[in-house]
């Protein structure tokens, strides 16, 4: 039965349920109260009593002690016992009227003994045999007589008895008016609640397949400072989650992107692996003098897939760089390291002019000379591959604010404003229709720009007519890289 209970009050709406809550605290208020005011009620009309009594006893010994009768000082319904004390033990005197004691006198006569035994009044309520609730009074009227008066209780106990009743009635009638007054006024106040629910229920409806963004939003008022705060963290858990899904969609879009770039480009040098292959096979049972060249091709498309798998290796690991960072740093002087990439360019590109600016003639930093190195070799093949012959290029080392600075700038033709904001993308390449064999494979500037942000560091962009540049800032105290 308990359970049956438990579960119907579980299938409640919370308004009923606070409503039934308040209903029963009230109920609770109302008991309290209720059975103060009756108690006191009762304690003041039987203190009147009592009062009335002793006054009544005060006339009556003085007509007992001056007359010896109780004529003319009677009450309506009033008992009177008088006692005479003989060697401590009351005697009742026999009484004026039939009318004056009850059938069962030993109540009277107990408290003629106690009042003998305390000396002092004693006031009691007892129930008569017959005749229903009475208050009793003993005292003394004169030394060796004892008066016992009694006064029913019916009028108290009737006026008790109506006010429990009114009370019940006015309770009950203002409990129920409490309750359905205060379920009322509690749906509507958890009206706005009701709505927030609504607008959840339909983002549950919404796809999530084909739109990262959720177009539902609760925009209605009210309810106090607290509906509006919960409506307020409510939308902002919304803006949550579209940032969350549009970064799950632009990550997954990306990773398609990546698989299929990488997939496209994996296939191509097979291809030619292939080919070659097949070509030397024919060639080894055919034409030996052609087996070293293709041999040569082999080998050649082989490490161009292998520069590939090496740069798609280490693009992972520095996704992956709280994991295992790629990185070895060390106090490495950058103007040596640029020295170093510069010499190198120009013994590769002799026809290209490059020119380096003046500027620190030392500066060290913790970094990973060889990942820096990589950098710089990347950016300085970017500008020869990405300008016509004969286009100056020009790199510069500076330092400011503990950060140092590299400038690699080229005068060609510069990037298009439509692609600067993916250019640092993996396999994007401004001229799509570039050949591999000379536009690479649109990876470079993509690991250029994450070791630059393994290190702490950033790479920008700045393109005007006729200059493109490329900064790489590092901090020079890197406390955060560790050899590994």
């Amino acid at each position: 039965m308990r359970g049956r209970l438990r579960q119907a009050y579980g299938r409640l709406r919370l308004g009923t349920r606070l409503a039934l809550g308040l209903g029963a605290l009230a109920l609770v208020v109302f008991a309290v109260v209720g059975t103060a005011l009756t108690t006191y009620m009762r304690d003041y009309l039987s203190a009147q009593l009592d009062q009335q009594l002793a006054q009544a006893q005060v006339a009556q010994s003085k007509s007992i002690a001056d007359y010896g009768t109780l004529s003319g000082k009677k009450y309506y319904r009033w008992y009177y016992a008088v006692y005479d004390v003989s060697e401590g033990a009351p005697e009742l005197r026999r009484p004026e009227a039939d009318t004056d004691l009850p059938a069962d006198v030993d109540d009277f006569t107990a408290m003629a003994r106690a009042r003998v035994d305390a000396d002092e009044e004693i006031v009691r309520t007892e129930h008569l045999r017959g005749t229903g609730l009475y208050r009793l009074r003993a005292c003394e009227v004169e030394p060796g007589v004892v008066l016992v008066s009694a006064a029913p209780m019916d009028d108290i106990q009737d006026t008790v008895t109506e006010l429990v009743t009114i009370q019940a009635v006015t309770f009950g009638l203002a409990l129920l008016a409490l309750v359905v007054a205060g379920r009322g006024m509690l749906r509507r106040g958890l009206r706005p609640l009701g709505d927030i629910a609504r607008t959840a229920r339909g983002i549950t409806t919404h796809d999530l397949t084909d739109s990262a963004r959720l177009s539902v939003r609760h925009d209605r008022h009210g309810g106090g400072p607290e509906v509006e705060e919960l409506r307020t963290a409510f939308n902002r858990m919304l803006e949550h989650i579209d940032d969350s899904l549009a970064v799950r969609a632009e990550a997954e879009q990306r990773l398609r992107r990546f698989v299929a770039d990488a997939s496209h480009e994996l296939r191509t040098p097979l291809m030619s692996v292939r080919g070659y292959a097949d070509l030397f096979q024919y060639a080894a049972a055919n034409e030996p003098e052609e087996r070293d060249r293709h041999l040569a091709r082999l080998r050649a498309e082989a490490a161009r897939m292998g520069f590939l798998l090496d740069d798609l290796l280490l693009l992972a690991r520095l996704d992956a760089a709280e994991v295992q960072t790629p990185l070895r740093p060390r106090e490495t002087d950058l103007v040596a390291l640029v020295r170093e990439a510069v010499d190198a360019f120009r013994a590769s590109h002799p026809g290209r002019p490059l020119t380096v600016e003046a500027g620190p003639a030392a500066l060290s930093a913790r970094v990973d000379p060889q990942r820096i190195r990589q950098v710089l070799d990347n950016l300085l093949t970017n500008a020869a591959v990405h300008t016509p012959p004969g286009t100056d290029v020009r790199v510069a080392v500076s330092a400011a604010d503990g950060t140092a600075r590299i400038r690699v700038t080229d005068a060609g033709p510069g990037v298009p404003p439509g692609d600067r904001e993916r250019i640092f993308d993996r396999f994007y390449r401004v001229d799509k229709a570039r050949s591999r064999d000379r536009g690479g494979s649109g990876l470079g500037l993509a690991v250029a720009a994450s070791l630059v942000r393994a290190h702490g560091g950033t790479i920008e962009l700045v393109c005007e007519p006729g200059s493109t540049e490329f900064t790489v800032s590092v901090p020079l105290s890197a406390d955060d890289l560790t050899d590994r």
